[in-house]
């Protein structure tokens, strides 16, 4: 294909249901980037955050499509992952950080996003620096994501010397509440991080430091009533600074936003779409076609950045190498940058 011809570029994403705040988030932005772009068209079918809809609905985007874009959420790539593995399609993966989700299938998964085992990381680092007191626990969400998020960051933490506790799903935190000082460190569904930290919030000597997954994005302090102090991690944050080598830049993409959505601030779902969508788009015109094996091949090769920061793979596993997350800290003014 031509620099010039115009790419059909599809994704199911979850529009409705349980991930449709970012979901959406994501297809605003894959639309906003379909303009700047000026040479794709865009096919976004809601998956109503369900395995099966998705399992339903992505057959037929794939087939009219030159460009596979995936699903949000760990859980929704896995069945996208699956269906491209049977069909042979490769999928470009900005919404799944799972471990699983990105090496399960070799050869038909591309990933932009850091893996789960990685997300602490920065907080962890920051955390180290400052040689607290205490023990540092670790709590997860039933899912595989905050379980993979919560062993990656215990082995991290062993690594920077970080004394920690496990804690599993449901697990009651109120005996921890000691005189003792003592640091939270929660990975989960949003709505599970959000309930945890209400409830250690609640408690007679409550964690001196929190951080959870849910405090990455901005919607973390509409749900919670005092978010000031707590940590947050994420795969990325407006203002690192980045020069993009392919795609748009950061302020041309947050001017863009801005204006269609009544001013707000994306959060990272819809700037990790945008650089699936960037980098896809760029495989395929680099490559001149859309066989899986070429666009593999192409994406293998890359050594790049885009808005959302670096991107390389692992050429056997189309897990995500060079991509780190960010940390943030909430206060008056919202989350800034640790």
């Amino acid at each position: 294909m031509t620099r010039t011809e115009t790419l059909r570029v599809g994704a199911c994403l979850s529009l409705s249901g349980k991930y449709s705040r970012f979901g959406s988030q994501a297809a605003r932005a894959l639309r906003i980037w379909e303009t700047m772009d000026g040479n794709a068209e865009l096919a976004i079918v809601d998956d109503e955050s369900s395995p099966e809809t998705l399992k339903a609905t992505l057959p037929g985007v794939a087939s009219r499509c030159d460009v596979l874009l995936g699903p949000y959420s760990t859980q929704l790539v896995k069945a996208a992952a699956r269906l491209a593995a049977d069909r042979g399609w490769l999928l470009w993966n900005h919404g799944g950080s799972g471990d699983d989700a990105e090496t399960h299938h070799p050869g038909h998964v591309v990933s932009v996003l850091t893996p789960a085992s990685r997300y602490s990381e920065p907080f962890l680092r920051h955390y180290a620096s400052d040689h607290r007191q205490g023990k540092l626990y670790i709590a997860h969400g039933k899912g595989s994501f905050g379980r993979q998020v919560s062993v990656g960051a215990e082995r991290i933490a062993t690594q920077l010397g970080i004394s920690t506790v496990r804690i599993g799903p449901g697990e009651d935190l109120s005996p921890i509440a000691s005189p003792e000082e003592w640091h939270l460190f929660t990975s989960g569904s949003f709505e599970e991080d959000i309930a945890t930290v209400r409830h250690v919030h609640t408690l007679p000597n409550p964690p001196r430091i929190i951080c959870a997954v849910a405090a990455g994005v901005r919607e973390f302090g509409e749900a919670i009533e005092n978010p000031n102090g707590v940590f947050g991690v994420g795969q990325w944050f407006p203002g690192r600074g980045t020069t993009p080598q392919l795609g748009p830049t950061e302020a041309d993409f947050l001017a863009a936003y801005s204006t269609s959505s009544a001013g707000r601030v994306p959060d990272y779902p819809a700037a990790q779409a945008v650089a699936g969508a960037v980098l896809a788009t760029h495989c395929v015109r680099q490559a001149g076609g859309t066989t899986r094996e070429l666009l593999w091949s192409a994406a293998a090769a890359l050594d790049t950045e885009t808005l959302f920061g670096d991107f390389m793979i692992n050429p056997v596993t189309g897990a995500q190498l060079k991509h780190d997350t960010v940390a943030v800290r909430w206060s008056t003014a919202g989350p800034e940058l640790v």
